[in-house]
């Protein structure tokens, strides 16, 4: 199985905490991912983010097919890192490092995805054409959001 990897950072306007108790919340999933993906949270126990949640959804990434998506925290530890796992979805490995750091003006915020394709060779082939594509644009629309949650302010 081929593992890929994909990390961005990005510097945040905002103390730890006003990053934490925003990501922390799977609630605003929604708000830093792209429209055209429909996604929508099917179930979460509503609580903050703590190891063992569980959350389900349904999205649409690549052309327009509806997937359901669930999702475990692994680990968390509060205003520093969390973990999120795919434990039913379109991959084959899916795991989502979040770490949070103080800086002298906010946060840096990291995120370092590991990701595997099912089916092989056909999996590599269409990361290489459109998965690979597709997760950049997601990050690319995220990081987007982001700048303008907190750092047009």
């Amino acid at each position: 199985m081929k593992v890929y990897k994909l990390e961005t950072v990005q510097h945040i306007n905002a103390s730890i905490e006003e990053c934490w108790d925003f990501f922390s919340s799977p609630k605003n999933l929604q708000l830093i991912t792209p429209n055209d993906m429909s996604f929508e949270i099917q179930d979460f126990d509503g609580k903050r983010m703590y190891p063992g949640q569980v959350i389900t959804y349904t999205l649409k990434p690549l052309l327009g097919i509806k997937i359901n998506w669930m999702t475990i925290i692994t680990v968390s530890q509060q205003n520093e890192y969390f973990v999120d796992e795919q434990r039913f979805g379109p991959y084959a490995l899916w795991h989502h490092k979040h770490y949070f750091e103080p800086t002298a003006n906010g946060t840096k915020m990291t995120d370092v995805v590991h990701y595997a394709l099912p089916f092989g060779h056909l999996g590599r082939l269409a990361n290489t054409i459109m998965v690979k594509n597709k997760l950049k644009s997601i990050f690319e629309y995220r990081y987007k959001k982001i700048e303008e949650t907190f750092n047009s302010k």
